[in-house]
């Protein structure tokens, strides 16, 4: 037998066992990694709005009395976030999942260097795949002011396990008294009024009360994560004294081994609704038992509306043809859809029966249930669900709404692109 013979078997045998340790691996992370799927289930005949301290239970957290919720829409958002950072007199946390340098990236960097500078302990905490477009210039302008930046699992061997959980959360929180906490991302295209396809919609909440422990609290468990500094104090969490009279709960916790907090609370309120669900999200890609709970709650006379942006609104056309695919089962389930073909609707928003409303961070997808660091509010605030109500009617007017017998008939090309994207849809 030749020494080239024998030198060639040894590759393949090599190669082979190394084919065998790689897909070994792989499996061992997917396993320890992978979030369980129960199909939840639940009855219970009683109004959402008196079951705030079972929301907050299933969901890891408490309730919060005493706050104060002001909605900010679009660009605006940013107007109203900066000029809080420029009042703050201790601190300032930040943390988002996409920043691209642009103005409104050097606007923010200003803001948060000027305090900085000014003696302010300031602390951003940026996603690194979401924000590797941040610019060297901005992000080395706070750094030289004094900010504290860090990268939430930055590309590394040793984060090899972790390398597709991001963090997608949007928040701020200003001395400890003050909070922001949405959708916005730190992308020109966020500025302005949703005027054109270049301007996108969004939604977040400004904050007062007991609630701003609860998003101080979530910066801090990936701030702490990241860099293992943990911060005390007044300047961080002071004691609050009530602001209003609205009542809020924080989800943000994602457990091994079991559905996370997003997940849950999303899930339970749909099986609650007894009047009417809208929804608004940009990606909207319900499970199987998810779209299940939609029908039960069709069947128990509850209005579902989802409002989203259509592919040539997107700013991920892939994602909307992955939630195409279950449209027709909805449809049939008596769930009403509207697409959105004008601009991106950002928003990750719903109102249960004109009395709860979720807003945060989540889209209604696996990545957002189970992949990624997620935050959202439930809120107890007839006030603010009229607000995103009537945020919902003024795109709505302007949105098609898909039937069944069309849907149906939509072509092959399509079919086969919905289905394929859907493949992919647990890490779109």
């Amino acid at each position: 037998m030749s020494d080239a013979f024998l030198g060639s078997t040894l590759h393949g045998a090599l190669a082979l066992v190394l084919g065998i340790i790689i897909i070994l691996m792989g499996l061992v992370i997917w396993s320890i990694k992978r979030h369980r799927n129960p199909k939840l289930k639940i009855e219970c005949g009683d109004s959402i709005d008196t079951l705030m301290p079972s929301l907050a239970g299933l969901s890891l957290g408490s309730v919060s009395a005493g706050n104060s919720v002001e909605l900010l829409e679009n660009g605006a958002y940013f107007d109203v976030l900066i000029e809080r950072i420029a009042a703050a007199k201790q601190t300032v946390h930040f943390e988002t999942f996409l920043w691209k340098e642009g103005k409104l990236g050097q606007r923010l960097a200003d803001a948060l260097s000027e305090r900085a500078r000014a003696g302010v302990k300031v602390r951003v905490l940026l996603d690194a795949t979401g924000s590797k477009e941040i610019g060297k210039g901005e992000r080395r302008q706070m750094e030289d002011a004094g900010c504290k930046v860090k990268m939430f699992h930055e590309r590394s061997i040793y984060n090899i396990g972790v390398m597709n959980e991001r963090d997608h959360r949007k928040l701020a929180v200003i001395d400890g008294k003050e909070a922001f906490v949405g959708g916005h991302c730190v992308v020109d295209e966020w500025l302005g009024n949703a005027e054109d396809g270049k301007h996108y919609a969004d939604l977040s909440v400004r904050l007062h009360g007991p609630i701003v422990h609860s998003v101080q609290a979530a910066f801090s468990e990936n701030w702490g994560g990241q860099t293992g500094e943990l911060f005390v104090g007044d300047d961080v969490f002071p004691e609050l004294a009530p602001a209003g009279e609205v009542r809020i709960h924080a989800a943000y916790t994602k457990p091994e081994g079991s559905a996370s907090a997003v997940k849950i609370l999303h899930h339970t309120v749909i099986c609650l609704a007894q009047k009417r669900i809208w929804i608004q999200n940009p990606y909207f890609i319900p499970e199987p038992e998810a779209i299940d709970a939609f029908g039960e709650a069709v069947k128990r006379g509850v209005d579902v509306r989802v409002m989203m942006p259509s592919t040539s609104g997107s700013d991920n056309p892939m994602v909307q043809h992955a939630g195409h695919r279950n449209f027709e089962k909805l449809l049939k389930c008596g769930v009403r859809l509207f697409e959105y073909p004008h601009t991106l609707l950002h928003q990750k928003v719903m109102t249960i029966d004109g009395v709860w409303s979720a807003i945060g961070s989540s889209n209604f997808d696996d990545r957002s249930f189970d992949t990624n660091d997620e935050l959202t509010l439930g809120i107890q605030d007839a006030a603010l669900a009229t607000q995103l109500d009537a945020v919902f009617e003024k795109y709505v007017a302007r949105c098609q709404e898909i039937e069944l017998k069309a849907w149906q008939q939509r072509g092959l090309w399509h079919k086969f692109k919905d289905n394929w994207f859907y493949i992919f849809n647990e890490v779109l």
